[in-house]
């Protein structure tokens, strides 16, 4: 970045001290002129050096007079250094802070010259323009009831400021109904006019979202949304989250925060990252669509209840997490998958996928694995198992991870090392075992322990895979010699007691929304989506950023 030619630089002054600030294509750098005060003071030039990336720069503009706090005799000296230099000019970039979160920072430089201020003022901006995956305008959805209903004013005092300093303007509307945004998305809204669209709220917001986004896509370009092996059209306008909900699982997993103010920057400075979209369907009919979880058994059973103790709020989920767990229901089942091949990556390789993650962009052609798809399902349907896998069993959980599912009560996930935009699923089945290994199972969802390092609990990479329940109709001896499911909650068992049996069915949950059918197909649709985040990154990307961000995950072009 250095050996760049220099755009500008000139020495302009910095609360009273004179810097050097040189501007070349990607980076912004100032640091103090006055060499032999450093050497005197013993301080390393880096020490008064700062460097920020071009694509990070939020806005640069005239800097106005302030009425600021400052006491008085600051005030005097600030007055008699503008009466010096008359002229000045703010810059407006990100600034990381602690746990991946940004803040929109300022810094303000002074000069003698109109002109020269103007030039800095214009070239920048110049810059800036170039950068054509920053929106400029966006449609703002904003649920009003959900988490503690504080969307509206998350947005107004804490995202709008931020997207009225970076010049782009929105089209805001406050939804009046359970999926207004979907349906408005489907049928009304004119995405030509908008470069994003953004959800303020929570998971089940963006899902809104989502459906709306893929469902117009598909309609547009004639794919039928319930043929199991439709090649469906990715969409080409991103999706912004402002996190506002009681859960902001996704938000979470793609950023590493859930900050109003860390997302709407994500936002301004256009950052591009894909998202592997699962299909649901069960015969021949679409259901849903999933971005993280797919769950039956446990985590079907807990929003069953919860749904019956909504007027509790979030701490409905804890409740009846308590009592699902008590319950121990296990079901039969059949679980068919096409296991990943040719994948980087595997569930228990300890590879988190982070920002610029080289298993992610190692994308198949998207004609070649539908191909092998098809292929494959052919001799499925032929009576060839080919490569799938089947596997008969009595499932407590069985959970599908298109990403890690992290969140701040689990802050590794369910699955760690599941990748964003690789093509793939982590399908976790967890097999018939006591309420102790259960509970060791679900704890080690909160901390750094191997997930996955039981005996009862397996893991696979999949692109597809089917589940078909087992109704009980005739009792084996083995099923009469274990004890019938009851209603309410069962003894606690000790390790070596059996669990509860259920001749029901449990139910799905898709991303935190219950399906009407248990016998299901699934199907990972590769970078279907892509949002407005560059997910999460490392630590060291966090202090010094060595490769432009902006073009870890470079925009393609518009398939229309």
């Amino acid at each position: 970045m250095d050996k760049q030619a220099k755009l500008l630089s000139s020495r302009l002054f910095l609360k009273h001290r004179q810097v050097e600030v040189v501007l070349n294509r990607s980076v912004l750098t100032w640091k103090e002129a006055d060499k032999e005060r450093k050497r005197s003071s013993g301080i390393s030039e880096g020490a008064h050096s700062r460097s920020v990336q071009v694509c990070e720069i939020v806005a640069v503009s005239r800097t106005e007079d302030v009425d600021d706090k400052r006491t008085r005799k600051s005030r005097k000296e600030a007055k008699q250094h503008s009466q010096l230099y008359p002229h000045a000019f703010t810059v407006s970039y990100v600034m990381r802070t602690r746990r991946h979160q940004w803040r929109c920072s300022d810094v303000t430089f002074h000069c003698d010259n109109q002109e020269l201020c103007d030039q800095w003022i214009r070239v920048t901006n110049e810059q800036l323009s170039l950068l054509t995956d920053r929106p400029k305008s966006l449609l703002v959805y904003i649920n009003p009831f959900g988490g503690k209903r504080r969307g509206k004013r998350i947005y107004e005092q804490k995202v709008a400021p931020v997207f009225h300093r970076a010049g782009i303007s929105t089209d805001v509307i406050v939804t009046e109904r359970a999926n207004h945004a979907r349906d408005h998305l489907e049928t009304e809204a004119n995405l030509d006019k908008y470069d994003g669209v953004v959800c303020v709220g929570g998971d089940g917001m963006f899902s809104e979202i989502l459906h709306g986004l893929v469902s117009r896509t598909q309609t547009d370009h004639d794919v039928d949304q319930n043929q199991l092996d439709a090649e469906l059209v990715p969409c080409s306008i991103r999706i912004g989250i402002i996190p506002a909900g009681s859960t902001d699982c996704i938000c979470f997993a793609t950023v590493g925060a859930n900050d109003p103010v860390t997302s709407a920057l994500h936002i301004v400075v256009g950052d591009s990252q894909p998202m592997d979209v699962c299909s649901v369907h069960h015969n021949d009919i679409f259901l849903r669509y999933s971005v993280s979880l797919l769950g039956y058994g446990f985590y079907g059973d807990l929003l069953t209840d919860s749904e019956r103790k909504r007027w509790l709020g979030p701490a409905r989920y804890d409740l009846s997490g308590v009592k699902t767990f008590l319950s121990h229901n296990y079901y039969k089942g059949t679980v068919s998958f096409l296991p990943a091949e040719g994948n980087l990556g595997n569930p228990k390789d300890k590879q988190q996928c982070r920002s610029g993650c080289h298993i992610c962009q190692h994308k198949p052609s998207s004609k070649d694995q539908h191909s092998e798809m098809s292929d494959k399902k052919e001799k499925s349907a032929k009576g060839d198992s080919g490569d799938w896998n089947v596997i008969h069993g009595k499932f407590i959980a069985i959970n599908a991870a298109t990403m890690s599912c992290a969140c701040p009560r689990s802050p590794k996930g369910m699955s760690p090392s599941a990748h964003l935009a690789d093509g793939t699923a982590d399908l976790i089945l967890v097999r018939k075992c006591s309420r102790l290994d259960f509970f060791r199972h679900l704890l080690r969802h909160t901390n750094k322990n191997d997930q996955f390092d039981h005996s009862f609990v397996e893991v696979h990479r999949v692109r597809k895979f089917r589940f078909q329940p087992q109704h009980l109709k005739l009792a084996s001896l083995e099923d009469l010699s274990e004890p019938l499911q009851k209603k309410g909650f069962n003894p606690i068992c000790s390790a070596q007691t059996a669990c509860s049996y259920s001749a029901a069915h449990s139910s799905w949950t898709c991303d935190g929304e219950l399906l009407p059918h248990t016998a299901i197909q699934v199907s990972v649709q590769c970078q279907l989506i892509r949002l407005f985040a560059r997910g999460i990154e490392e630590q060291q990307q966090q202090q010094f950023v060595f490769e432009d961000p902006c073009t870890l995950w470079p925009l393609e072009q518009s398939t229309n």
